[in-house]
């Protein structure tokens, strides 16, 4: 369970790398990783939105490890959910 749970770590650091962040209009600032679709965050301040958009990433990624979806391999990490049939 470590070993898993450090490969979601170093997945979502990488993610977060590639992510791309502006300020909008009203000062609030906004980011979005490409290939992550639905992915965003925003907040008052750029740590704000760092936080936001690294929450709303961890419950993307659930939520597609749930549906048996494929993520997008990131820096040539990638995940994939298999199944262990019962012998």
């Amino acid at each position: 369970m470590i070993k898993s749970t450090m490969l979601l770590v170093d997945y979502c650091e990488k993610a977060l790398k590639k992510a791309k962040y502006k300020r909008l209009n009203d000062g609030t600032w906004f980011a979005e990783i490409d290939g992550f679709q639905g992915v965003w965050g925003n907040g008052l301040t750029i740590e704000e939105c760092r936080q936001d958009l690294l929450e709303v990433l961890e419950e993307w990624i659930i939520l597609k490890l749930q549906d048996g979806d494929n993520l997008p391999i990131v820096d040539d990490l990638q995940i994939k959910v298999t199944t262990v049939s019962d012998i």
